[in-house]
């Protein structure tokens, strides 16, 4: 091999290292800690009580949501995908029970992301550290 040879494949490797690289401001996200799929609302009056599976009292007005799984206390980024506004919330309760919904956030939330007239939107789900 020529020496060429043996300073290109160098130069080639770091190109293909750089290149994979993403600009996330100095932070990569984590793949395993997003979840995709679609983002519903409720209210004390959809909810049938006044309590969440936690044994907090549901407030329309508070940053919290339902998730299946997630533990109590969790903290999640949930994006409205439609319109990209996003919101930090708590899981403080336990839904949706309906198929395809991974998440329901309180009414509240719901204004904030602009979402009250669709009722359902595609939604991507940060879990936070």
């Amino acid at each position: 091999m020529k020496l060429s040879t043996f300073l290109v494949i160098p130069s080639l490797l770091a190109v293909f290292a750089l290149s994979s690289c993403t600009a996330t401001g100095g932070r990569s996200r984590d793949e395993s800690k997003i979840l995709q799929g679609k983002m519903s609302f409720y209210s004390i009056r959809t909810n049938g009580g006044r309590h969440t599976a936690s044994g907090e009292r549901l407030s329309n007005g508070a940053n919290t949501a339902a998730h299946k799984t997630l533990p109590m206390g969790t903290m999640v980024k949930v994006t409205n995908l439609i319109n990209g506004r996003s919101e930090v919330v708590r899981i403080n309760d336990r839904g949706p029970y309906i198929k395809g919904r991974i998440i329901d956030v309180t009414v509240g939330v719901a204004k904030k992301l602009d979402f009250i007239n669709a009722g359902v939107v595609p939604v991507e789900v940060e879990i936070l550290d």
